[in-house]
């Protein structure tokens, strides 16, 4: 990836014939549908004037799209939340095209209220009628969608009903339009956007869709099927962000042709604002354990069993095990400790926050000295991992040599935190990240015994009294969310032809880990 220069950056508004665009933007005339009358409701705005730059230059407006933002919490609101806030320091006033309140119950998107208290006075909040959003179909439609790839309800809603809004927000103009990909229909969304408004639009996918190693396709059929979608909807954008240089790598490898625009890697990160309270003070005498956010025990147990059709149909990477993504390994490992030294109940603690499904409850269920939290809010859970001695990290096992092309969000948030971490990770940059911030102890993601080994020496180092090992205050610098917003703001920039780009400049941003921490 290093010296792997930016190409020119496409202007952004032709036309994709792909179905992701809504129809309503193929012809002007018809009905529009219920959801789309009453695409916009709690038009949340602390008036409607635009935020000044610090730096004084002109302020560009930006029809920022992503279905995550508050009163949705979880991980999929932070980075967008963050990266609003910080935007308006920079020159962009961001108009937010989002989903309705959490009408309907949704483990992947759960409230917490004390996020919209971040939001910035000025930013305008575009809502989108949750009243109007389907809920999941029975049992055997996701099947038929899932296999015969047919129309999925939610997600025309979502493209239809998000592009309506933005037009709306657009009112006398934006500059740009900038697209959170999670979930990933949101870029049907940005292209008909882009199109409708004649703007380009900029693509920040997350995770890498179809070249994640954590999604499983019915066969290899669908993955290239859905590959081939990708690249299409992507061509429409005039940047690319992805969160990892893996992904950046894989992206070009895959799409050479999207090689003539800007495609960076932008990490997620921290607000170093989240961290300025004070740490809440607990029993000194016990050796705290946590972890936060998302278990993936469910799918990992669903994966497991079709292990063998998988090896027929393919539709996953061969070798992985999301199990690993999950509390069930460090439960064994905790269990072992108690089991070899009984005297350490009184003194070792593990601490789970977040949701859990019947699975997640089922596993930690077996570890005697767990405490669950449930879903917490953003700083509940930054003030209970601020309290561990340890953190816990764990990933998807993948075959030795094969990358990961992920980083969990929940790593920037343990890095500012100081605490150590153990590390259940596969090679990748979580991996590279981790060993150069230098508290990391790393084991691989299903290692019972080297999990055992670091509680124990963790235990024992805290019990003696002994000082314990900090990140590299330059490796967790790069990764505040103030920092990276400017990275972000750079990409505008460049797509608004304000920045030029330098001949050779890596197609990996600022923010990303260095390619050195790769050897």
């Amino acid at each position: 990836m290093e010296g792997r220069p930016v190409g020119a950056v496409v202007a952004c508004g032709a036309v994709v014939s792909d179905s992701s665009i809504p129809q309503f933007l193929h012809s002007n005339q018809g009905e529009q549908s219920a959801a789309a009358k009453h695409s916009t409701i709690g038009q949340q705005s602390v008036g409607h004037r635009a935020v000044r730059s610090k730096q004084g230059g002109p302020v560009r407006r930006l029809l920022f799209h992503s279905y995550h933002f508050p009163p949705i919490g979880g991980s999929g609101a932070q980075r967008p939340l963050k990266m609003a806030r910080y935007l308006t320091e920079l020159g962009y006033s961001p108009i937010i095209v989002t989903r309705g309140g959490p009408e309907r119950e949704d483990r992947w998107a759960p409230e917490d209220r004390t996020l919209s208290e971040e939001i910035p006075a000025g930013v305008e909040v575009r809502r989108v009628a949750g009243a109007f959003e389907p809920s999941p179909a029975a049992r055997l439609r996701p099947l038929a969608e899932r296999w015969l790839r047919l129309p999925d309800r939610w997600t025309a809603w979502w493209i239809e009903a998000s592009t309506r809004a933005g037009i709306e927000a657009a009112g006398d103009g934006v500059d740009l339009v900038y697209v959170w990909m999670q979930p990933y229909a949101s870029a049907g969304a940005g292209a008909g956007l882009s199109r409708a408004l004649g703007k380009p639009w900029v693509a920040d996918l997350g995770d890498p869709w179809a070249l994640d190693e954590m999604m499983v396709y019915p066969s290899d059929l669908h993955r290239r099927l859905d590959l081939r979608h990708m690249g299409k909807v992507l061509e429409t954008a005039s940047a690319i962000v992805m969160s990892t240089t893996e992904a950046v790598e894989r992206l070009l490898e895959a799409f050479p042709r999207l090689g003539d625009r800007p495609v960076v890697a932008i990490p997620n990160g921290f607000d170093a604002e989240d961290f300025r309270a004070r740490p809440v003070p607990r029993d000194a005498d016990r050796f705290r354990i946590v972890h936060t956010g998302y278990l993936h025990s469910e799918l990992g147990e669903i994966h497991r069993r079709r292990r063998r059709m998988r090896r027929v149909l393919g539709g996953s990477v061969r070798g992985l095990d999301i199990l690993t993504r999950s509390h069930l390994f460090l439960v064994e490992a905790v269990n072992r400790v108690l089991e070899e030294n009984p005297d350490h109940s009184a003194k070792l603690e593990l601490h789970l926050a977040g949701v859990m499904s019947d699975t997640d409850e089922r596993i930690a269920a077996a570890c005697p000295v767990v405490t669950r939290h449930g879903y917490v809010s953003h700083a509940e859970s930054i003030a209970l991992l601020r309290t561990a001695d340890m953190l816990f990290l764990p990933m998807q096992k993948l075959p030795r040599g094969t990358r990961a092309t992920i980083v969990p969000g929940k790593t920037y948030e343990y890095l500012a935190s100081g605490t150590p971490i153990l590390a259940a990770v596969p090679e990748g940059d979580a991996r590279d990240i981790l060993t150069e911030a230098g508290n990391a102890t790393i084991v691989e993601p299903d290692d019972v015994k080297g999990m055992a080994r670091a509680i124990v020496s963790g235990l024992e180092r805290a019990q003696a009294g002994a000082g314990r090992a900090a990140p590299r205050s330059d490796v967790v610098a790069r990764y505040e969310y103030r920092h990276l917003a400017g990275e972000l703001a750079r990409v505008f920039d460049v797509v608004l032809g304000s920045a030029a780009v330098p001949t050779g400049t890596p197609a990996v941003g600022v923010g990303a880990p260095a390619a050195s921490a790769r050897a």
